[in-house]
């Protein structure tokens, strides 16, 4: 093989695929990166055996071939070269040569014939996406998955499409994301759960606006993102998802309508009192003054402090994990925001009259008469 490929070309590549190189693994070859020219195309690919990536780049084919060659060092040596032009060429001694103006690198290489090969999706179920619509989604709704592996199903994030619209929900025990998205074109009826890895891994490769788009293909086990020069393709998490339609309907006693920048503000300035092994929430308490009251006691010292509301209905003193309320709030693009609460033990549901987002969290049992 002999390529010719300019630096920040192979480097955008490597960066690309390196997503889906496998970690502490017993099988060096998940390791590597495998390149190939053929065809007059230049093609990188990895795969940990859960999520494939191969992505095509700009070259020119001397002689076309294949070699696999450890991740880590092939993007420590290429980030390190200077902007120009890569001479990439192997020999029948397992050795290929990396060569940059001045530099030139020997360094070992595998043939690629234990390379797994990247996995045939068929193409029957599919949705399009423009990017900037699927890295906002899973942006709104990711925090929300778990990384206990013992929950597998938590692991993942909920993708349903009916009637072409696009419903998202990841939750971890705690707390519940949803977030529903009107696709563009014809689309079918989906139901999957997707690794979170996958989506943020996704999220990190594609750079694109509302104006590209992404073809996302689903089977049984798998699925497949197309777009511009990259295929990605991630097992799914088998399994029924979570039925948490109980909790959307849930009746509430308490509405409130707050200044969301306000809110944050307000929480934001009570966590600069908490140290993580604290784990104190944040106590909110709203009378009958259209005042919503936030305090917190913490080892480091104590907080109070208010914000104006509009309110709806009764009194109420709850307690919450501060960064769950400000994950929701972060991600909401509204000047304003509707909370529904129902008492000090039921979940706190922050959603919009569109119906476009839904953030439930569940509060932290306090002792009310404390307060």
């Amino acid at each position: 093989m002999n390529l010719k490929i300019r630096k920040s070309n192979l480097l955008a590549a490597i960066n690309i695929v390196s997503k889906a190189v496998a970690v502490k693994t017993t099988k060096p070859i998940l390791e590597c990166i495998f390149v190939e020219a053929k065809n007059g195309r230049i093609k990188l690919t990895s795969n940990n055996l859960t999520l494939g990536i191969e992505t095509y780049t700009d070259g020119i084919i001397i002689e076309e071939g294949a070699a696999a060659i450890n991740a880590k060092l092939f993007f420590d040596i290429v980030r390190n070269l200077n902007d120009s032009e890569v001479d990439i060429i192997t020999n029948n001694d397992y050795k290929m040569e990396i060569k940059c103006e001045k530099t030139e690198f020997s360094v070992s290489y595998w043939d690629g014939t234990d390379f797994p090969e990247f996995p045939v999706v068929e193409k029957e179920k599919s949705i399009t996406i423009s990017q900037l619509g699927l890295r906002d989604i899973v942006r709104q709704t990711i925090f929300s998955v778990s990384d206990n592996e013992n929950s597998r199903m938590m692991t993942g994030e909920h993708f349903e499409v009916k009637d072409n619209v696009l419903t998202v929900t990841a939750l971890d025990g705690s707390r519940i994301s949803m977030r529903n998205m009107e696709l563009k074109g014809n689309n079918s009826d989906i139901d999957a759960i997707v690794p979170g890895k996958t989506l943020k891994d996704i999220t990190r490769i594609i750079n694109g606006g509302a104006d590209k788009d992404v073809n996302i293909y689903f089977t049984d086990s798998n699925m497949l993102f197309e777009f511009e020069e990259t295929r990605v393709v991630s097992r799914l998490i088998e399994g029924e998802y979570f039925k948490i339609t109980h909790m959307l309907s849930m009746d509430h006693s308490i509405m409130v309508k707050a200044n969301r920048q306000e809110l944050m503000g307000c929480i934001s300035r009570a966590s600069l009192l908490i140290q993580e092994s604290d784990r104190k929430p944040i106590i909110v308490k709203i009378n009958n003054n259209d005042i919503m009251y936030i305090r917190i006691d913490t080892n480091k010292g104590s907080f109070n402090d208010y914000i104006d509301i509009e309110k709806e209905g009764n009194e109420i003193i709850i307690g919450f994990n501060p960064s769950f309320i400000m994950d929701a709030l972060s991600v909401i693009d509204d000047d304003k925001v509707n909370i529904y609460m129902k008492d000090s033990k039921s979940p706190c549901i922050i959603k919009n009259d569109e119906g476009t987002f839904t953030y439930i969290v569940l509060p932290i049992n306090i002792n009310v008469d404390a307060y």
